[in-house]
């Protein structure tokens, strides 16, 4: 079930213009952004700060802030750090190796429930990023013919809920299949070379699995949870002016985004190593990038169905540790005042 193109330019230009006006300052054309006011009104300037923050080929925006070095332009000394995973980001996030990181909404609840002290500043797409995959000529068709085969999954990421919750919709339960525990590109490698039956995939490695002949077998949007750009609480109370840095930068990179998608394509083909008409694929048909970026009920009420799996599969001890964790994992400081334009060129 294909998705049409989800950039609404005229309304992210509103959505900028709005923010401009909040904001009340935006850098010259050509000039580095002017420096974050302090609550006494004094300006602080972003100059040999230092930033450490993911980019992931399955958060295009992150990619453009890259390539566009917005970031750096404003003086921050930036530590680009690659996550091949939300598993991954989840870890760098816990060991202090980044401040900001991508994650699905799914892992970033299961990592805030087991005490990681992370918050959601931004949400950077509502993808169909998850798909169960069978590799091409298998008899494997639907959810039931997974009883009792091998299915490759990244555990703590939003394929892997996917897939559980693929189970539940069909019938099935956990202990129905095996998981092989592997991340997400090995675990096409190993549906490539037959040691699993099935993969729970993600985009764009999926994209570039389907365009070699893989089979989406079992796809259901809603079953996939947003884009969530998280910061440590560390971060965001040490360093609020690059907080904010970091979220200006992430809507102007929807902008952007939305301005240009082939370009947008191309990065990301040129990152993950795509063809650029399967990262065009990825673009327009399943990442929704034009979506409100405020962190709220939207995403809660996807997590509230998600938390109780965590407890069901002792990945999580209590409940009551999933429901204080989504009480606790919103942080719209930053996003609720972005300037879309702070880094206009």
């Amino acid at each position: 079930m294909s998705r049409p193109p989800f950039f609404r330019t005229a309304l992210v230009a509103g959505a900028a213009a709005a923010a401009l006006l909040l904001s009340g300052c935006v850098a010259g054309e050509g000039q580095a952004a002017e420096p974050e006011p302090t609550e006494a009104g004094e300006a602080v300037s972003l100059e040999g700060q230092t930033l450490n923050i993911d980019f992931a080929t399955y958060n295009p925006l992150s990619l453009i802030i890259k390539d566009q070095g917005w970031l750096e332009d404003a003086g921050l000394t930036v530590n680009w750090v690659q996550s091949a995973g939300s598993n991954k980001a989840n870890e760098a996030l816990r060991a202090g190796a980044i401040d900001v990181g991508s994650t699905a909404g799914s892992a970033a609840l299961l990592a805030r429930s087991n005490g990681s002290p992370i918050q959601v500043i931004d949400i950077y797409s509502q993808p169909e990023w998850a798909a169960l995959v069978a590799p091409d000529g298998s008899a494997i068709t639907s959810v039931e013919d997974l009883k009792g085969k091998q299915v490759a999954a990244t555990k703590g990421t939003d394929p892997y809920f996917f897939l559980l919750q693929s189970l539940e919709a069909e019938g099935l339960e956990a202990s129905d299949i095996t998981v092989q525990n592997l991340q997400h590109a090995d675990g096409w490698a190993a549906l490539q070379n037959g040691s699993v039956d099935a993969w729970s995939g993600l985009d764009p490695i999926m994209a570039g699995a389907e365009e070699q002949g893989a089979m989406l077998f079992y796809r259901n949007v809603d079953f996939n949870s947003y884009g969530f750009l998280n910061a440590t609480e560390s971060f965001i109370a040490d360093k609020p002016e690059v907080a904010q840095a970091v979220v200006d930068a992430y809507e102007q990179a929807r902008a952007w985004a939305a301005e240009n998608p082939e370009d947008t394509a191309q990065i990301l083909a040129d990152v993950a190593g795509l063809d650029l008409a399967v990262a065009t694929k990825v673009i327009t048909e399943r990442s929704n990038l034009d979506v409100d970026p405020v962190p709220g009920d939207a995403q809660v009420e996807v997590l509230e169905k998600i938390g109780p799996i965590f407890v069901e599969l002792g990945d999580v001890a209590t409940q009551a540790q999933v429901d204080e964790a989504l009480e606790t994992i919103i942080n719209d400081t930053f996003v609720t005042k972005a300037d879309a334009t702070r880094f206009a060129k």
